[in-house]
Formats: C-alpha cells, sequence, structure tokens
C-alpha cells in the first residue's frame, strides 16, 4: 500500500520557483500597431492632400465654366410685345399629303442663312433647305426613302432619321463642304419621327435649326378635315450675323420656345377652321432639350397616338388634356371645336408658353379679343 504525503504549511510541496515573465509592452509600443497607425496616417494625409487638390481643381473649373457660361449667355434679346411686320407670313403649319408612292427620292440641302427667328431678331440659322425646321416628309410603313445629302455650308454636316434602321457610321457620317451622301432606308414603323444633324456637337446642330419631320401614317389612319404639323423646339440668340454658342445650348438657356421655327407666329397668324370640324395634330418635340405638354385651350382630345401607339381612340368615354413628350418624341391629337371662337394653343408647360410657344385657332368668323386671359 502506497501512502501519499499531502503537503502541509509545515511541509511545503517540492514545487520550482516560477521564472516571472518580461514587462508587457504597452500598446503604442507593440509592432504590429505602430505598422497600421503609421499606415492609416500616411493614408490620411493623402487623402486630405487629394482633397485639397479636388477643391482647387473644382474651383478652377468652375471659375472657367461661369467665364464660358457668361460669354456664351450673349444674344438679342426678344421683345414678345413686337408684332412682325405686315408683309410676314407664317409658316404653312398644313401637313403634307401622303404622296402614295413606295419609292421617295428627296434632296436636302444643308444651308447656313440669316433667318428671322422672331420680330425684330435675325441671326444665322443652319438649315435643311433654307427653313426652320426642315421640309416635312411623308410616306407609309414599306416604303424606301432615298435621301440626298448636299453640304452647302461652310462646316461638316449630315442627318440623322430617327425613322430608319441603319448603321450610324454610314449613312450618318459627317460630309465636308461640297461634298453629298445618299441616306437609303425603309420605313418599317409608323409615327412621326425626327431627322436632324448627326455632327458633333449634335445640340449645337439641332440648336441652330438643323431639324425636321418625318410621319409614317399608321395603316389605319382615320380621314380628318384638317391636318396640321408642330414642332416644338428651343430658340437661342446670338450676335447678329452670328450662330447661336454651342455653350448656351449645354447650359440650357434658351431665349425663347416655339412652334415651327418663329416666336408666337401662330398667335399673329391664327389657323383657321370651322366649328365641328375635325382636326388631327401632329406633333414632334425636337428639343433639342425642352419638353412638351401640348394642349388646346377650349377643347378636348378625344384621339391620342404617342410613339406608335394609340392611348385613347374616338368612341371611347374617356378624353384627354394634353400629349406629353420628350425631346424628339411625338404623336398626333385629334379634336373638334363645338362652337365659333378663338381657342388658344400651348404647351402646358407655362415658363415656355410664355417664351413663344403659343398658337391660336380661329373657328369661324370671330373677331380678335384684346386682354384675353393664357
Amino acid at each position: 500500500m502506497t501512502t501519499t504525503i499531502r503537503p502541509t504549511a509545515e511541509t511545503p510541496a517540492s514545487v520550482p520557483p516560477r521564472t516571472p515573465l518580461p514587462p508587457r509592452p504597452s500598446t503604442w509600443e507593440r509592432a504590429e500597431f505602430k505598422f497600421w497607425v503609421s499606415g492609416i496616417s500616411a493614408i490620411a494625409v493623402l487623402a486630405a492632400a487629394l482633397s485639397a487638390a479636388a477643391i482647387a481643381f473644382a474651383s478652377t473649373k468652375a471659375t472657367k465654366v461661369e467665364t464660358a457660361t457668361a460669354a456664351a449667355f450673349a444674344g438679342q434679346k426678344i421683345d414678345e410685345t413686337l408684332e412682325p411686320s405686315e408683309s410676314f407670313e407664317a409658316r404653312s403649319p398644313e401637313a403634307p399629303v401622303n404622296p402614295g408612292a413606295t419609292v421617295h427620292r428627296v434632296t436636302l440641302e444643308a444651308t447656313e442663312l440669316d433667318l428671322e427667328i422672331a420680330p425684330g431678331v435675325t441671326q444665322t440659322m443652319w438649315t435643311f433647305n433654307g427653313t426652320v425646321p426642315g421640309p416635312t416628309l411623308r410616306g407609309n410603313v414599306g416604303d424606301t426613302f432615298e435621301i440626298t445629302l448636299i453640304n452647302k455650308g461652310e462646316n461638316l454636316h449630315s442627318i440623322d432619321f430617327h425613322a430608319s434602321k441603319v448603321a450610324w457610321n454610314n449613312e450618318m457620317r459627317s460630309i465636308a463642304p461640297g461634298e453629298q451622301l445618299v441616306y437609303r432606308f425603309t420605313a418599317k414603323h409608323a409615327g412621326i419621327f425626327m431627322y436632324h444633324c448627326g455632327t458633333p456637337a449634335v445640340i449645337h446642330h439641332i440648336g441652330n435649326g438643323m431639324y425636321g419631320a418625318i410621319i409614317i401614317d399608321p395603316p389605319d389612319l382615320a380621314p380628318v378635315d384638317h391636318e396640321f404639323v408642330m414642332l416644338q423646339s428651343e430658340l437661342y440668340t446670338a450676335p447678329k450675323g452670328e450662330v447661336a454658342d454651342a455653350e448656351k445650348m449645354l447650359a440650357e438657356a434658351w431665349d425663347g420656345v416655339v412652334f415651327n421655327g418663329y416666336f408666337n407666329q401662330y398667335l399673329h397668324r391664327p389657323i383657321r377652321v370651322e366649328p365641328n370640324e375635325r382636326v388631327r395634330i401632329w406633333v414632334l418635340d425636337a428639343g433639342p432639350s425642352e419638353n412638351s405638354s401640348f394642349h388646346v385651350i377650349g377643347t378636348i382630345f378625344d384621339t391620342v397616338y404617342k410613339e406608335g401607339a394609340y392611348l385613347l381612340q374616338l368612341g371611347q368615354s374617356g378624353g384627354s388634356q394634353a400629349l406629353d413628350l420628350q425631346p424628339a418624341q411625338g404623336g398626333f391629337v385629334e379634336f373638334t371645336f363645338d362652337v365659333a371662337g378663338l381657342y388658344p394653343y400651348v404647351t402646358h408647360k407655362f415658363a415656355s408658353a410664355s417664351k413663344g410657344a403659343l398658337g391660336m385657332f380661329q373657328a369661324g368668323d370671330v373677331e380678335p379679343v384684346e386682354g384675353a386671359s393664357h
């Protein structure tokens, strides 16, 4: 039998003395902590330096932008109280008749000339066939269009038909003064489509007048008594004899918003119809930047067609008050005037209506009314 003797206070166990541990280094003295703190400090210093550089760069850039924008705002002032001369002829709002051909051969000339865009305001505009907007073309789904573009201007120009499905680097290429190209496409979809110069900066060419419309009739298009075309766009004025600055357009600092290229032209030359006649208006927002809410005061649209589809058709119980469009969108509305009278039409974005996007229908024999609202 083995006897175990337990240590007592009188009989201490034979345990060797423990060696004391070295003193634990402070947090700061630990190598890994020094590494991370040093790294973070370096990053913080670098970030601060980059922030200071970014602020300095942004400040310099802002100063340059402000200077460029201020210079770009130069241009003639449009006086909305002025009226056109007695000899002024408004652009015909009539939509072209569908020619019924299956092949359409059209020549468009890119020209640069002085045009009046508002009473007393004449400046250099870039055009297709000498007008702003360019001519409205028309056909049917399945028709072939062969467009010959001739550059008679002093700058590079091109053309882009939104009704086409062609390669951008071929038909839409820019051509130099004196050159020409042929742009062929088959119309595969119905609607009203924009065409415009696509030479960079595109906003500069559209903003100076190089845009137009092509109508591809829906197969079920109903007959009407009157058919009109309204292209909404912005006006950017320039000093007389010059073109508007691209920087002004990029800043969206337009001086006017108009229908068919001229400030309030159909307010001064109302469009005549008769009560109860059926009216269709094709509307295209050519921009280049402002949207549209097309509205005719005093009637309700019973038919609305937008971007290739009917939203409302005659015979349904509903009615529409406005056709909303973003730049490069289009459609048509149909309506009647129930009684003789004057019927203004506007974009219901009234900041734009007050800058020239205002016209007038005259239904029947009506005397002008002074001081009417809208």
